[in-house]
């Protein structure tokens, strides 16, 4: 009996194994598009885990202590798919069918918020990776601050699917260093060693011992020598999750596009495999040749019992909750509000206010003051630096750090990492609980831009702090003064980007961040900046507006608006004053965010860019991007050219950002122009077609 068993249930695990291969074959063959090389060889390993070890619910995808499970080799899509869809996720056969097609619920690529079930947005290699470290993080951290004696109510772990081009990516080996430094023991990842890229074998390309490596890392490495071996795919698994010290990586032997004429050639991967090679795949591995799209009722009744055992689950944790609420009542209910995206009442009292006689602050030290202020309020705050927090100013002061012997701890040393910081911020925000932040000079920006990108696709709601914005950086040079990145930044479409004028604006900034849906950069000053005389109501008010006139002209309707950013604001009012002192009336206009001012109605942004009046912007980075504003026949002070090494104040006189320029450019621009101002061809901010196509 014991043997006719496990024959039995051999043959349903082999029915499971090719549903999941043929759902996506037959998937890529419809879309006449796809990957279907990785479904054929990792089905195995996706089968066991979901089928014998994922703790999930698919009737409730965003059940709080839900196992996390990442397929960082995203290009795999329709295999996830298939899981999905026979485990009894909200994901019809139908739209399987309609892969790839348009508003399909199964895009090329998994998408976080599109996909019942899919946990975060990957295809760029490694990013997912990245994520999944964040998602440990995560748990590690609020298992630490909230779990009690008989109420444990963060208890799971962190699956993923990771490829040889995800470990080929830097991005990864940044993640997996830190995630070993962190020894985050709940952290399991799949690795689909079938030694093919694209182009070809991988032996032309990546030769390293992956295993040696990661255990360099700190990592726990097994390897299973037969990809269709589900037994040892499960012992492995097994062994990992009793690991609880290091974060572990199995490396699983596999055959792309097994069983098909292509198989183990890169043939496999990134396209169908047309109509008598996918004959010939399903004759060989016994899988009928029609219809496509089969479920046998076995198999779909087998793998969606995982409906049943994840409302069991639900009920387990439930009581753990209750339990929570009974011992430890505040911690459950800051618990609950924190997973819910709930801010407290009062969380934005106390924040630091400046008047208008303080002496001059960086926008970077404001920050920090406002930083500490919000997390005295908010536990959910959890961040920290690409090993620069002294001059990003983004320590918790009241914290501890995080790290493997004090996981409650809040204050995270990503180390020189940024390709890995924007990955775990993604990871941290899409795990839930968390709101968490990282920060660098704005220059280095670049290297976080993938996870950027993602984020916005995502919406994850996380805070860049970008400091050392500008060519006033200074003596280090042009290797570290940004130009170009405000203009990248704001081209991100769903990304909002602050740049503060002073102190005030850097903590109205902040709170917008706090409440606002989405990532967030606030790219601040070194430098030290005046506090601006504006009355404080009227200054929260521009600032959630994205600008507003800071100074209206004097004696009169303006002859001419200063449009400036950040620390080019207190030019812009010099300007102002000396334009007034020989006749000319001039309006200040501070525009701390483009997105947040594309969101008002055209009424508000005619009172603010008053259509017919010449304008002038000014910042101190890449005029790119400004005749949105300007018009075509405004005119732009900033910097159009690499910085150089000297003192701030020096290349900045330099390169233009004075007084005197500004003041010459508003000169110049009125010269030109006719006398009547119903003649200009300055922009109407009231007409919504000035919005270039995709523009935020």
């Amino acid at each position: 009996m014991k043997g006719s068993r496990k024959a039995e249930r051999a043959r349903v695990d082999g029915l499971g194994v090719n549903t999941l291969r043929f759902l996506a074959v037959d998937a890529v063959e419809r879309a006449k598009s796809g990957h279907p090389g990785l479904p054929l060889g990792a089905a195995p390993m996706a089968y066991v885990l979901w089928d014998r070890h994922l703790r999930h619910s698919p009737t409730n995808p965003r059940w709080w202590d839900r196992d996390r499970f990442v397929l960082s080799a995203g290009h795999g899509s329709a295999l996830l798919y298939a899981l999905l869809h026979t485990t009894g996720y909200d994901l019809p056969l139908s739209e399987i069918e309609r892969f790839r097609q348009w508003e399909s619920r199964a895009p090329g690529h998994p998408e976080h918020g599109i996909t019942p079930g899919v946990e975060a947005t990957t295809g760029p290699l490694g990013q997912g990776f990245g994520m999944g470290v964040g998602m440990a993080i995560a748990e590690h951290h609020q298992a630490a601050v909230y779990n009690r004696p008989g109420a444990k109510v963060v208890d799971h772990y962190t699956y993923g699917i990771v490829s040889d081009g995800d470990l080929m990516e830097g991005i990864a080996s940044e993640a997996a260093s830190l995630a070993g430094t962190l020894g985050l023991g709940k952290l399991i990842y799949l690795y689909d060693n079938n030694k093919i890229s694209l182009e070809g074998e991988t032996r032309v390309e990546f030769t390293e011992d992956v295993s040696q490596r990661f255990r360099a890392y700190g990592w726990h490495v097994q390897e299973v020598k037969d990809g269709n071996d589900l037994d040892d795919i499960d012992h492995a698994i097994r062994r990992a999750r009793r690991e609880i010290t290091r974060p572990s990586l199995i490396s699983v032997r596999t055959h792309i596009g097994f069983g098909s004429p292509v198989q183990d050639s890169n043939q496999a991967h990134g396209e169908p495999l047309g109509p008598e090679a996918t004959r010939a795949t399903k004759e060989k591995l016994g899988w009928p040749l029609d219809p496509p799209f089969l479920v046998p009722e076995e198999v779909r009744a087998h793998l969606g019992r995982a409906r049943d055992r994840g409302k069991a689950w639900e009920t387990e944790w439930g009581q753990q909750m209750v339990n929570l609420r009974g011992s430890h009542a505040d911690l459950a209910a800051q618990f609950e509000r924190i997973h819910t995206g709930r801010l407290p009442d009062g969380w934005s009292e106390g924040l630091p206010s400046y008047a208008a006689s303080s002496a001059p602050v960086a926008t970077r030290d404001a920050s920090g003051a406002v930083l500490n202020a919000l997390a005295a309020h908010l536990p959910e705050i959890f961040g920290g630096s690409a090993d620069l927090a002294p001059s990003t100013k983004t320590l918790l002061l009241s914290d501890v750090n995080y790290d493997k012997e004090h996981p409650g701890g809040r204050n995270l040393h990503y180390g020189v990492r940024e390709h890995a910081m924007g990955a775990l911020l993604n990871g941290l925000a899409l795990h839930g609980g968390m709101l968490p932040y990282g920060a660098t000079f704005l220059v280095f920006s670049d290297y976080a831009r993938g996870a950027l990108r993602l984020a916005a696709l995502m919406r994850t709601r996380c805070v860049l702090v970008f400091t050392h914005d500008s060519i006033a950086l200074g003596e280090d040079g042009p290797t570290h003064q940004p130009v170009e990145q405000l203009l990248t930044l704001r081209a991100i479409p769903d990304f909002t980007v602050f740049r503060p004028a002073d102190a005030n604006e850097t903590r109205e900034a902040w709170k917008i961040a706090v409440e606002r849906a989405g990532p967030s950069a606030l790219v601040l000053t070194r430098q030290k900046l005046p506090v601006l005389a504006v009355d404080p109501a009227k200054l929260a008010e521009g600032v959630r507006r994205g600008a507003y006139v800071l100074s209206p002209a004097s004696g009169g309707s303006p002859q001419v608006l200063l449009l400036a950013t950040g620390s080019e604001v207190a030019v812009a009012l010099a300007s102002q004053r000396t334009l007034a002192a020989s006749g000319t009336r001039a309006a200040v206009v501070s525009m701390p965010s483009w997105e947040l001012f594309e969101e008002q109605s055209a009424e508000y942004r005619a009172q603010v860019l008053p259509p017919g009046v010449p304008r002038v912007s000014v910042e101190a980075g890449s005029t790119l991007g400004w005749a949105r504003y300007v018009g075509v026949d405004g005119a732009s002070v900033g910097v159009d050219r690499f910085g150089a090494s000297a003192p701030g104040p020096v290349v900045l006189e330099h390169l233009g950002i004075t007084e005197s320029h500004v003041v010459s450019a508003a000169r110049d621009l009125l010269a030109r122009r006719p006398s009547s101002s119903s003649s200009s061809s300055a922009p109407s901010s009231a007409d919504p077609v000035r919005s270039p196509a995709g523009a935020p």
